[in-house]
């Protein structure tokens, strides 16, 4: 109780201190925006209070001091992209009712070889493949269940008390992770980046232009990944076979049902219509994709499974939405405008400047270590919120265009390996030893903020069509 106690004491001493020690040079709001990204950024590491409480924090720290009319932070409360958020995340729970997620899962997995390396390699590519699509929690509590039941019929008592349990468990960690920024969808980080980009040029940010820039960094990023995970000791072979397992479990779920067609379905639609905007947004200029999403997600209150019952409920989607995840993106976003709107990220971008900074590979390293380390401590939505209103203050400041800064800033939040935070929680939950999560995510750390620096380099010299929005 006395450590909780102090951790919730840090965060206002350190917002009072903030201002005491910054108000005489900066100004009293660019001060306590200072502080107010202090104060979330310790109470989203110590998490003395649920994240989504942290989350929370601007509306009341805005209505006692006024920094910036309420307004502008209420309204961030349910933005555009918490409507795409909404709808996508109740699609993706009928996909969990209906048992489409795990039929998915199932069905990739059977076709692994009867090796602890290959298997390793596939539990990342599909941890990988449908982040992008799916929420990155999601994805990582739907593996983490499936590689447990695995682990034990191959005869480990512990999931993750074997070098292959490990192996198996860190690939989810940080396939989960990793893969989210393919996609728009992928994660709320990525929204982020986005709304910010939208609101620099001007103009609606297609999601085929996403996937177009981000696809080939997904490659690399997993390329990187598959090389660490293989330099790992994975000394044990399975007892049995492992394949006829998964195949039978497979089995067991039988044709797939009218309720699976039906979930598999309005994600379909609604992605075909987010990636294929361009085509008709003439025509339906207010139908966006945070739009299409929430009405495919408002169709799963009406449409029928083979039982002749609705795919989702009220009381269920009361129950299961990510509510704190709405919060937490849409507190990113109201710290965000208190950043900007006070002065408070070009008081940050002006103390990056004094670095000998001239755009090349140093500012964009600078750039992905600072994003990378967020969102090391907190999660990459957090880390989002933060970075990137500093990222394109810098920016400016420097004369740059911000848009390719703050593209490869995005591949920096999405890369995280070290803490037991976010997705990384899952698996450490499932018996991962914290310390080895550490241990081994120290160096695929280090190894993608050099890897992302020297390709965002090339891809920003060599590429102008990459910032070309």
């Amino acid at each position: 109780m006395d450590k909780k106690l102090v951790h919730i004491l840090c965060g206002p001493l350190c917002f009072g201190l903030a201002i005491l020690f910054l108000q005489e040079s900066c100004g009293f709001k660019v001060a306590a925006a200072a502080g107010l990204v202090i104060w979330m950024g310790l109470w989203w590491i110590f998490r003395p209070v649920d994240i989504a409480v942290t989350s929370l924090l601007p509306i009341g720290v805005d209505a006692l001091f006024n920094l910036v009319p309420p307004s502008l932070v209420i309204s961030q409360y349910f933005s555009e992209i918490v409507v795409l958020l909404l709808g996508s995340d109740l699609i993706s729970l009928t996909w969990s009712s209906t048992g489409l997620d795990k039929r998915l899962a199932l069905k990739a997995l059977c076709n692994m070889k009867n090796d602890a390396r290959a298997q390793v390699v596939v539990f990342l590519v599909v941890a990988t493949f449908l982040s992008p699509f799916l929420p990155n929690v999601v994805v990582a509590m739907l593996m983490c269940p499936i590689a447990a039941a695995m682990l034990k019929f191959s005869g480990a008592e512990n999931p993750a008390g074997t070098s292959k349990g490990v192996a198996i468990m860190l690939a989810i960690a940080w396939g989960s992770g990793v893969g989210g920024f393919a996609s728009p969808l992928g994660g709320a980080a990525n929204l982020t980046a986005i709304s910010y980009i939208e609101k620099f040029i001007g103009h609606e940010f297609m999601y085929i232009d996403w996937v177009t820039r981000f696809l080939p960094f997904v490659c690399i990023v997993l390329v990187l990944n598959i090389f660490w995970l293989m330099l790992l000791p994975i000394e044990e072979k399975f007892a049995g076979s492992t394949k006829a397992y998964l195949q039978n479990l497979y089995k067991g779920l039988g044709p797939v049902k009218r309720g699976e067609f039906l979930a598999g379905g309005l994600f379909l639609i609604a992605m075909i219509l987010a990636f294929t905007r361009p085509l008709f947004a003439a025509s339906f200029p207010a139908l966006k994709p945070a739009y299409a999403f929430f009405i495919c997600g408002m169709l799963t209150f009406v449409l029928r499974d083979e039982k002749h019952q609705v795919l989702l409920t009220w009381k269920q989607a009361e129950k299961e939405l990510m509510w704190g995840m709405f919060y937490l993106f849409a507190g990113g976003l109201a710290l965000g405008k208190i950043v900007t709107e006070t002065g408070a990220a070009q008081k940050f971008a002006e103390l990056i400047t004094v670095l000998p900074l001239s755009g090349g590979v140093e500012t964009v390293g600078i750039f992905t270590i600072f994003a990378t380390l967020l969102s090391e401590i907190s999660s990459n939505t957090a880390a989002a919120s933060i970075a990137i209103p500093v990222v394109e203050s810098t920016a400016r400041t420097l004369a740059l265009d911000p848009v390719p800064y703050v593209l490869i800033s995005v591949v920096a939040v999405n890369c995280a390996y070290l803490l037991p935070v976010s997705t990384r929680a899952i698996p450490v939950g499932y018996g991962l030893n914290p310390s080895i999560l550490f241990r081994y995510g120290g160096m695929l750390s280090l190894l993608n903020i050099v890897v992302n620096t020297i390709v965002g380099w090339l891809v920003i010299k060599y590429i102008p069509w990459f910032g070309g929005i």
